[in-house]
């Protein structure tokens, strides 16, 4: 039988182990991880100006997957803004002449998610030069009628946030208002009825996932990095729109519905599935879906949007998996999926596998890190 002082104690150490579950990891070492992380990446591709050769195509370095590495890596710089981070991006935007894969005419955000990086470095040193072609491409998609161009939910992340910063730039209403256009479009009538699903708070990736289509256990397909870019697409932009934007409340109730969704199907190790809602297809630990969801939720705790005691658990159970279980001892990433849209693409998934592009796995992991950094005990 167990004494008052035995019981006592064990409550006690209970709620000490409860209390150490939710620290925030001390952030010399959050930024010590990141910078090794970083370095590697910079020092493998130490040549920015270097095309991808990926399945017989030839691409440009200013595509998505280089696109949301700078993302990953302003957001380093805006914490630790060490000269030679600054040079890489710089340099290598400066090597683009500040455009884009087709041009200031696509329509493709695949292309245009560089102006994301070109402006964030035109607020560090402003010239308009940096931004003359990101604002003729979002320029011209404003004034013409297209509202369809996001038929993806990647597209989100890679294309909406330059409208927020460009709107929050130049103080016109215009890109917010096309922005909510283009996402309204995704959102609510793309395909069947729009590739959001409010009841269950996650996006198919694309029409081809619409139900009747069905995972193998039964349930719907989400998949884990599609909905993170989504999750990430409307953190970006939330940091750039004004408070009493029309639409924030909108943006925000997606935020709120994605988190607990994105909460209530996280692994027992801290990762998630490439699959949400089945663990069978495919499942196993991913890093760049896991990723985003980290920095989405971090953010939200930070801006009080998420419940400290709910969300914070979540998030540094992820982000300490990643830490542990991904981050080779040389800075490289294990466990992501290279490109694809749904959980069968770029299997297997494994500590040692090199992804197709190792970019966008590196900026969201840097993503993630710069808002665990700014988390306070």
């Amino acid at each position: 039988m167990k004494t008052k002082k035995t019981v006592t104690l064990l409550i006690g150490l209970f709620v000490l182990g409860m209390a150490s579950a939710q620290q925030v990891p001390d952030r010399n070492e959050t930024l010590k991880t990141m910078v090794k992380v970083n370095d590697h990446f910079m020092k493998k591709y130490s040549d920015y100006r270097t095309p991808s050769y990926v399945n017989k195509v030839i691409r440009p370095s200013n595509i998505w997957t280089r696109g949301v590495y700078y993302e990953g890596l302003m957001a380093l710089y805006s914490i630790y803004p060490r000269e030679d981070y600054y040079s890489y991006a710089n340099d290598w935007a400066d090597f683009h002449g500040w455009g884009f894969r087709n041009g200031t005419t696509t329509r493709n955000a695949d292309d245009y998610c560089a102006s994301q990086t070109y402006l964030d470095l035109y607020k560090v040193c402003p010239d308009p030069e940096k931004i003359r072609k990101a604002k003729a491409n979002i320029d011209m998609l404003v004034n013409t009628p297209q509202v369809n161009d996001w038929w993806w939910i990647d597209a989100i992340q890679m294309g909406m946030p330059v409208f927020a910063k460009l709107g929050r730039l130049t103080g016109e209403q215009k890109y917010f208002d096309k922005m909510w256009e283009m996402y309204e479009y995704t959102r609510n009538v793309h395909g069947e009825n729009g590739m959001y699903n409010a009841k269950e708070g996650l996006w198919w990736r694309d029409q081809d996932f619409d139900p009747p289509y069905k995972e193998p256990n039964g349930k719907n397909c989400y998949w884990s990095r599609g909905n993170g870019w989504v999750y990430a697409a409307l953190v970006r932009v939330m940091d750039e729109i004004p408070a009493d934007e029309q639409h924030r409340t909108n943006y925000i109730d997606d935020f709120l519905t994605m988190s607990k969704a994105i909460k209530d199907c996280q692994r027992e190790d801290g990762f998630w599935n490439v699959s949400l809602h089945d663990e069978s297809n495919f499942g196993g630990k991913e890093t760049s879906g896991t990723a985003l969801f980290v920095y989405g939720m971090a953010w939200g705790i930070r801006n009080g949007w998420l419940d400290r005691k709910e969300y914070l658990p979540v998030l540094l159970k992820a982000w300490n998996a990643i830490v542990k279980e991904a981050v080779h001892p040389d800075g490289a990433l294990g466990y992501v999926q290279g490109t694809g849209k749904e959980p069968k693409d770029s299997q297997p998934v494994t500590y040692d596998k090199i992804p197709d592009f190792e970019d966008f796995g590196t900026g969201c992991f840097l993503l993630a890190g710069s808002e665990v950094y700014k988390l306070e005990n």
